[in-house]
């Protein structure tokens, strides 16, 4: 007799949270860049896969992106645009992949950066999307932007603009593993940039800036913030954190596309297959946990509250129900599952008293 095993989709979950770590510490990053050379799109591993057709600063440009963090970024994903041609066209183009950065081109204009900032929130509103952004000096107080600000790089010989250094930072977040944050990474092929003082520092982290810091001796990135400054209910200061959102949209991404794939419409709505579900999901969390991603006491449970209300709006008077009664309750087509959990942070402010 064949051995018994737990339902797959239990192990999917469970492997999926196991290898959680493995699968953050790489990223896609897309890139668009104008170019006079007719090129198809196209998609390298390599920066040395960088077609020669195309011009220097361009090429440069892509090869940036590979320059990484921890590791370089897994795949970078081109649209060379002609000069006077339409950005709607290349993000339509790329709407049809997946990838965690976008950026615009080298010479990323403000009307660029805006179209692209409406672009991936209207992406990740109306179609789940985790696309998420790297502009130049664009205030767009959004999580899933982020504005760099950093000026006057330079190796001591090459000076660039804060526009052609946005694919070195995509690909450097796309390289930093989830366990860790980009606050301080270095930039060691820079020998200088703009320098800020404490206070100008500060005050670019409280404006959602992800700015540039030279510490005396090497250039490396000022606290990895999003460009979120306006917090509400629901989106507080977890959402300026990169490292944050990065493992939200994990959560979001990998919870929804195993539910669609693995259970949505391959199980009866019964109670005890809302249970199924819930183990499985509590399995991902167990091994996001072990990867110290997520902080233990994490919670995954029928949402009673919906239920109710779910209840209500077709006409049932809950009213002398039970709460075992309404998390059994028939609920047609729908599943209502709340989860709590807290993301952990990485080590970014340390306090140390010395007394002598």
């Amino acid at each position: 007799m064949a051995k018994l095993t737990s339902p797959q989709i239990s192990v999917t979950f469970t492997e999926l949270g196991i290898s959680a770590i493995t699968r953050g510490d790489k990223g896609t990053v897309a890139l668009i860049v104008r170019d006079a050379a007719e090129v198809v799109p196209f998609a390298i591993t390599q920066a040395n896969q960088t077609p020669d057709t195309l011009g220097k600063e361009t090429q440069d440009y892509i090869k940036r992106t590979f320059l990484g963090y921890v590791n370089p970024a897994k795949k970078v994903i081109v649209y060379v645009m002609a000069p006077g041609g339409k950005l709607a066209d290349a993000l339509d183009y790329m709407a049809t992949y997946e990838f965690d950065y976008i950026c615009g081109p080298a010479d990323c204009t403000k009307e660029d950066a805006s179209e692209i900032a409406s672009w991936v929130k209207s992406r990740r509103m109306n179609d789940g999307a985790k696309y998420k952004a790297v502009l130049p000096n664009h205030r767009a107080d959004n999580y899933a932007i982020v504005n760099f600000t950093g000026d006057a790089m330079t190796d001591g010989t090459t000076v660039w603009t804060t526009a052609e250094y946005c694919s070195r930072i995509a690909g450097l977040l796309a390289g930093t593993p989830m366990k860790i944050a980009a606050t301080y990474a270095p930039l060691p092929e820079l020998s200088d940039c703009a320098r800020l003082n404490r206070e100008e520092s500060d005050e670019a982290v409280g404006k959602g800036e992800l700015a540039l810091k030279w510490d005396g001796r090497k250039v490396k990135l000022n606290r990895a913030v999003t460009s979120l400054v306006t917090t509400s209910q629901g989106m507080l200061d977890s959402f300026k954190k990169i490292k944050i959102v990065e493992i939200m949209d994990l959560i979001r991404t990998d919870i929804t596309s195993t539910a669609e794939d693995d259970y949505v419409g391959k199980f009866a709505n019964t109670y005890d297959n809302k249970l199924l579900l819930i183990t499985a999901i509590r399995g991902y969390f167990m091994g996001l946990e072990q990867s110290q991603l997520v902080q233990p006491g994490y919670t995954v449970d029928l949402d009673v509250d919906s239920i109710e209300q779910y209840l209500m709006s077709r006409g049932t008077n809950t009213d002398e129900m039970t709460e075992q009664q309404i998390r059994e309750a028939d609920t047609g087509s729908h599943v209502f599952i709340k989860v709590r959990c807290k993301i952990l942070d990485a080590i970014e402010d340390i306090f140390i008293e010395v007394e002598i």
